[in-house]
């Protein structure tokens, strides 16, 4: 386990394995979301927590950051350009931008899989008591996803990079409204074909 972060501790609970959990995080709190046993995928999506029209938009994030990839010091950004959680330490060190969310459309067409859990359901009810819904899930986060590109534009979602115990830290620009899905993916390796508990924290800096 990684160590307790220096400050006052608001929120400390375990998210089992296929389960959504949400939290509006203020600014200047950190939000450190725990691969507790490796190689477990996490769907995250942000909004600003006054007017959730504003929301994570990952194509100017990779453009402002300049970078497909997730790491520290990496700035999410809203689709009005402004930051929403900055990245202020990562011990596993890539994160997806570009594999989006598991649903159960798409787990048919893909594997062939009828009425599968999903992420894009575990968005819906976490999204459901903030008064959102399927209009506001936007391409998302994948932490702890490994998905590389080759120079010739394929991709794929292949064997995770985290050991159990690696971390992100995410530091709050504003007030900032997460929803997260520990994915129930079991057709790829996105979970190493087996869906564990994850950990969130937040807490205020000392």
């Amino acid at each position: 386990m990684p160590a307790i972060p220096e400050g006052k501790i608001l929120t400390d609970l375990v998210v089992p394995p296929g389960e959504p959990w949400s939290s509006v995080v203020p600014q200047g709190q950190h939000l450190r979301i725990v691969d507790l046993e490796g190689l477990q995928a996490v769907d995250f999506l942000c909004y600003n927590a006054h007017d959730p029209a504003e929301r994570y938009c990952a194509a100017d994030t990779m453009k402002i950051d300049g970078s497909i990839f997730l790491q520290q010091g990496t700035t999410l950004y809203s689709n009005l350009a402004n930051p929403l959680f900055t990245i202020d330490d990562d011990t596993c060190g890539r994160h997806d931008t570009i594999g989006g969310c598991c649903s159960m459309e798409s787990n048919r067409v893909r594997y062939g899989a009828d009425a599968t859990p999903n992420c894009r359901d575990n968005f819906l009810r976490g999204l459901e008591p903030h008064g959102l819904g399927r209009k506001d899930v936007v391409a998302n986060i994948n932490f702890f996803m490994y998905v590389p590109v080759e120079s010739n534009g394929t991709m794929a979602i292949v064997d995770g990079l985290s050991k159990p115990g690696d971390y992100v830290d995410l530091c709050a620009e504003m007030d900032v409204l997460a929803v997260l899905s520990n994915c129930p993916q079991m057709n790829n390796p996105a979970n190493g074909f087996n869906p564990t508990p994850i950990r969130v924290m937040i807490w205020n800096p000392a």
